[in-house]
């Protein structure tokens, strides 16, 4: 065979480019197509990924509904397969890992910022709502953060003994919850009120301190502790046990 008939690869100099433009100047200038298309390039470093990246965007509306999506509904795209969902889940998966990692050992109340970006961007885009439990040291330093509970989130759903159960496996003196809202409004319901009120008492029976409870919405967020609901919590509980 003649080198005449040897096919280019038509995506060799574009993803080059993407790959030196990134190098250069991060991802300021990229869109958000172009951002999916290097990272399935990851997994598939010889085949074009721009159409498979714009359909990804065309099925899932945003970068962040791309990067939370199950490899089931990824390999349902027209040219995203098993091999290029690595960079994907990759890039996810060390995303939350490096955000977790350093707010380890932090003072949570004193690294306010970085507690919100972990929470915010590890449950944000979620869709289906999580309930995360932050446990702190007496130093209100953060020694381990976990997912307790999934689904729709009722009174009836979130049990405080599992909670407290938790805090006491992980020695924690005190605690922080979130939870998302799939809706992107962070405004609480009812039954989050209801729920909050449940956790401060049982944990304040056991000498647990509750913190703050945050929903996690849209580039916005509701803090029960802001608002006042858990100062007038304890309050309540203090009262009950006079």
């Amino acid at each position: 065979m003649g080198y005449e008939n040897i096919r280019p690869n038509k995506g060799k100099g574009h993803r080059k480019r993407l790959r030196e433009k990134f190098l250069e100047s991060g991802l300021d200038g990229f869109h958000d197509y172009e951002v999916v298309e290097l990272l399935l390039t990851l997994g598939m470093p010889r085949k074009d990924c721009k159409d498979a990246a714009k359909a990804a965007m065309t099925q899932f509306k945003t970068l962040q509904g791309v990067l939370e999506a199950s490899p089931k509904a990824l390999c349902e795209v027209p040219g995203i397969g098993p091999k290029n969902l690595l960079g994907i889940k990759l890039i996810k998966a060390v995303a939350d890992r490096y955000l977790k990692k350093r707010l380890l050992h932090k003072d949570a109340l004193n690294n306010s910022k970085e507690l919100f970006e972990y929470l915010y961007h590890s449950i944000r885009d979620k869709t289906r709502e999580c309930f995360n439990v932050v446990f702190l040291d007496a130093k209100n330093r953060v020694v381990a953060t976990e997912t307790l509970f999934e689904g729709t989130l009722t009174a009836s759903s979130v049990y405080p003994r599992e909670v407290v159960l938790a805090a006491l496996n992980h020695h924690a003196a005190a605690l922080i919850f979130a939870h998302n809202h799939p809706s992107g409004d962070p405004k609480p319901s009812q039954e989050d009120v209801a729920i909050t009120r449940q956790l401060v008492f049982a944990c304040k029976v056991v000498g647990i301190t509750v913190h703050e409870h945050l929903i996690i919405g849209n580039n916005r967020y509701f803090s029960f502790a802001d608002e006042g609901y858990i100062s007038r919590m304890n309050r309540e509980c203090d009262m009950q046990n006079t």
